[in-house]
């Protein structure tokens, strides 16, 4: 049975103590500690980066590499990291987050999810449209052997474009967070060795 939603977790907590700007930091470091997605002087993409939290885990672990988060709305300054305002479907701030990277990026993380209405066709349609999006940025923005992690929510779409997805990875693997609330349907989805 789900526990009733609180927002004043322990998590919650634990993030004003230790500096984070969002509880979702704890549930990078848990995909960290099991899969070593990121490593020192990394080029790391930060899809959807508001507050900010998954970009100082980020910039914590790769010292010299490279973060660059995007974030529809404006993220407060992180030391270190390159912070852009802008929508990833736009052509032009594609290209300013490629030109960032030349080369390519080597992990791409995302904690993305749409504004949730409530309204199931709507909310699936906006979940599904985010899990294709990073699927899209992957295969336009990652080195070879690159890997990719994103949150999902599950849906007929979301399965189909996760399908999708796992045809550029050796490696998919579907991963059920101790950090995620009680109440939540989220899981989050790791890709590794990026094939081309």
């Amino acid at each position: 049975m789900k526990k009733e939603y609180n927002p004043w977790d322990p998590l919650y907590e634990k993030a004003k103590e230790d500096g984070y700007r969002s509880r979702a930091a704890y549930k990078l470091l848990e995909i960290q500690k099991k899969y070593s997605i990121i490593k020192p002087k990394m080029s790391v993409l930060d899809m959807g980066c508001w507050p900010g939290g998954w970009t100082q885990v980020a910039i914590s672990i790769i010292k010299k590499g490279l973060v660059v988060g995007v974030d529809l709305q404006e993220t407060e300054k992180i030391e270190g990291a390159i912070l852009l305002t802008g929508d990833l479907r736009d052509e032009e701030i594609i290209e300013k987050v490629k030109a960032l990277s030349p080369a390519g990026y080597d992990a791409l993380i995302s904690d993305m999810s749409p504004k949730l209405t409530g309204i199931k066709e709507a909310d699936e349609a906006g979940v599904s449209t985010c899990v294709t999006l990073a699927g899209y940025l992957s295969d336009l923005m990652l080195k070879k052997g690159a890997s990719l992690v994103f949150k999902a929510f599950r849906s007929n779409d979301t399965e189909l474009a996760i399908k999708e997805i796992k045809k550029n990875f050796t490696k998919l693997i579907r991963a059920e967070l101790d950090s995620t609330r009680a109440t939540s349907g989220e899981f989050y989805v790791v890709c590794l060795g990026k094939k081309h």
